[in-house]
């Protein structure tokens, strides 16, 4: 059967399997095969997929045994926090101080990250460097933030910090390459990207988000955790809308 993604995935990136073949180090005969439907080794499917940018696992579903994407998928945790608050402050820097295409933050108020003035140099640089610099807030006037605020026991404050997160953020907003959404979406997990770089803030019913772990996590080829909280993220931001200037 025709593999039909990666067919696609190469279209998408202008490239034909006489280029492919070429940066692959094959024939574009190969490259012609592989579309065909026949699998590459392990070593070329990590350089086309790298290449093509996207999971081995979506262009070659079935290539590697669970056993190996459970393993690839367990090298993807780089540490775990029991709570946010142990995670340190360097942490956050370092993390987006090194994106050289992507920053993603996936929150719904996230006060913390809007009043850290240092962070906020870093993405507005990034920004400026080219960086593509993404920021989903949570609606202060939707119902999943009059729930999440009932849920802590802390009523209209939720709505309140994301107010105020908007009023920190003015400057950057201003930044050429940084975009601002708002989403109506149950959260279940804070996401802070940087490329395959990620921290994840989970959520506890009733509990408040510094309180609850957050798990840092770095993409291995092969590995799948990751790549589901990217997929989160890029469903969230297409069901967003722009934050209106003030």
């Amino acid at each position: 059967m025709a593999n039909e993604r990666l067919r696609a995935a190469l279209l998408e990136c202008g490239l034909t399997p006489y280029k492919l073949g070429d940066e692959v180090g094959v024939d574009h005969k190969t490259v012609e095969r592989w579309i065909a439907g026949r699998i590459p080794y392990r070593k070329h499917r990590y350089i086309v997929s790298t290449r093509l940018g996207v999971d081995e696992s979506y262009l070659w579903p079935g290539a590697l045994p669970r056993e190996q994407v459970t393993s690839a998928s367990q090298g993807e945790i780089v540490t775990i926090y029991p709570h946010r608050w142990d995670t340190p402050r360097e942490t956050w820097k370092r993390l987006f101080s090194s994106a050289e295409q992507e920053i993603g933050v996936l929150v719904y108020a996230a006060l913390f990250l809007a009043e850290d003035t240092g962070v906020q140099e870093i993405l507005a640089q990034k920004a400026r460097a080219g960086v593509r610099v993404r920021v989903l807030l949570g609606d202060p006037d939707s119902p999943e933030v009059a729930q999440r605020g009932a849920d802590e026991g802390i009523g209209e404050a939720v709505a309140v910090k994301i107010r105020n997160v908007l009023a920190l953020y003015q400057a950057l907003r201003q930044v050429e390459g940084v975009e601002f959404r708002f989403h109506s979406t149950p959260l279940y997990n804070s996401i802070y990207r940087a490329d395959d770089e990620l921290l994840v803030n989970t959520h506890i019913l009733g509990m408040p988000a510094a309180r609850a772990p957050l798990w840092h996590l770095r993409k291995v080829a092969g590995g799948e955790i990751v790549s589901m909280y990217m997929e989160s993220f890029e469903r969230v931001w297409e069901t967003g809308t722009p934050i209106p200037d003030e």
